[in-house]
């Protein structure tokens, strides 16, 4: 199945108001701090990470150099710059893209697999394993320390596969491993039906289909959070940078917001499962 190729914020949860970087053992955050620092990282990609805090996502969601970790549609490989780079000499980076894939996933698709093929020593030991969105499976089951997936869950939601999606990262999951997800987050009290088309979803949705899927909430944070959004734009989401739908109309108002307001949710997998 698999294809190779070449200041934090304060989590809330479980244990409320603890530090996210706790989660990490010693040493993990100054590896962290060296992947996020690699010069192969591309510019434009640097200039999002005062929008997307990854040093601090990653903390909340307890990724370690030694575990093995699947990305779900990675997309072009923004944290794939990061992970897998970080994850390659004591742990396992895993990509998954949808089969068969077209229009903008096709293009990601390929962008990725140019990237992991241009820089071998960064990239030379990441994986990329197709799936079927319909009937997904992203590898053994209970062998993944960590499922990631960030701006994923509205585009399944509307292609009504968000239900397969997540019992497939619960059966990937051993138990007690943990599913991390950043999405767009809607204002509160909204409805999926009012807000599907606009890229943003309910938190409680979100919730909802995880733990239907078995998988257990121990964190919530704000991370992400974005006051500035106020989730009320022409082209929805899309209105925002970096796509900025809308292109020179009202740039600079939608580049003073930033990125969207953003819901960061940690689920883990009960160990007797």
């Amino acid at each position: 199945m698999g294809v190779a190729t070449s200041a934090p914020a304060q989590a809330q949860g479980a244990t409320p108001h603890q530090p996210a970087g706790k989660l990490l053992p010693p040493g993990s955050a100054s590896q962290l701090d060296a992947a996020i620092a690699g010069n192969w990282r591309a510019p434009a990609n640097r200039a999002r990470d005062v929008y997307r805090h990854p040093k601090a996502t990653l903390q909340f969601f307890g990724v370690r150099p030694d575990q093995t970790v699947v990305e779900i549609i990675p997309g072009g490989g923004w944290y794939s710059e990061i992970l897998a780079p970080l994850l390659r000499d004591d742990g396992h980076y895993i990509a998954a893209v949808e089969a068969p894939a077209g229009g903008e996933a096709k293009r990601d698709d390929e962008a990725l697999r140019r990237k992991f093929a241009a820089d071998p020593a960064e990239y030379g030991k990441a994986r990329i394993v197709e799936f079927d969105p319909k009937a997904p499976v992203f590898g053994p089951p209970g062998s993944a320390d960590r499922v990631l997936t960030f701006r994923n869950v509205h585009n399944w939601a509307e292609a009504g596969t968000a239900a397969a999606m997540f019992k497939a990262f619960f059966a990937v999951l051993r138990p007690g491993g943990v599913l991390g997800v950043t999405d767009h987050r809607a204002a509160p009290g909204a409805t999926l039906e009012a807000v599907e088309s606009s890229g943003y979803l309910p938190t409680d949705y979100v919730i909802k289909l995880a733990t239907d899927a078995g998988f257990k909430l121990v964190g919530q944070s704000e991370i992400n959070a974005n006051p500035k959004d106020d989730r009320d734009h022409p082209k929805g989401v899309w209105t925002l940078p970096p796509t900025l739908a809308l292109g020179g109309k009202d740039r600079a108002k939608y580049l003073a917001i930033g990125e969207s307001d953003r819901m960061t949710l940690r689920f883990v997998k009960p160990a007797d499962r």
